[in-house]
């Protein structure tokens, strides 16, 4: 997969700054990963080390969810054919 692919932004509770920093993570775990479960790993260990714990990931091309998240810590977009869920919890 592309890692350059531009995120297509679904839902966000979460500052623009941040978001664009997630953006940027994503990326580079999406680069340096094939396996979507590797690429939530990389993701998590990246937030958790930056913005302080508890963040929680989940990558894939099919799944639900049903979330309760910290305001303002919540972000759920696309890139390429997979969809990426970041939120963080108290």
């Amino acid at each position: 997969m592309n890692s350059e692919s531009k995120p297509i932004l679904k839902a966000s509770d979460i500052s623009d700054k941040l978001r664009e920093e997630i953006f940027q993570i994503t990326q580079q775990a999406i680069s340096s990963n094939e396996l979507e479960r590797d690429m939530a790993s990389t993701i998590k260990k990246q937030l958790d080390t930056q913005f302080g714990p508890t963040w929680h990931v989940i990558v894939g091309k099919n799944f639900g969810s049903y979330v309760t998240h910290e305001k303002g810590y919540f972000l759920y977009f696309y890139i390429g054919p997979l969809a990426f869920l970041v939120f963080k919890t108290a």
